[in-house]
């Protein structure tokens, strides 16, 4: 009965991992471009070409992290 239990909750607890990951990994990034910036002595300023590149890689980094854990 205990064994059911868990099997019910590992959705509930990958996702939860997964928010916390996201989150930390949002907040060290926001960090890395602050400093930039301030080291280049200004405010930040992301282009739109910045900005698709960036989502784009993101997207690149979701696929790969959907792949992991399957065959070859």
């Amino acid at each position: 009965m205990n064994g059911m239990r868990q099997d019910e909750n590992w959705k509930g607890r990958a996702i939860f991992a997964g928010g916390v990951f996201g989150a930390l990994f949002g907040v060290g990034v926001a960090y890395l471009l602050t400093q930039r910036a301030e080291r280049e002595g200004g405010q930040l300023k992301l282009g739109a070409g910045e900005g698709i590149r960036l989502g784009l890689l993101l997207l690149g980094l979701m696929k790969s992290v959907s792949e992991l854990g399957r065959g070859s």
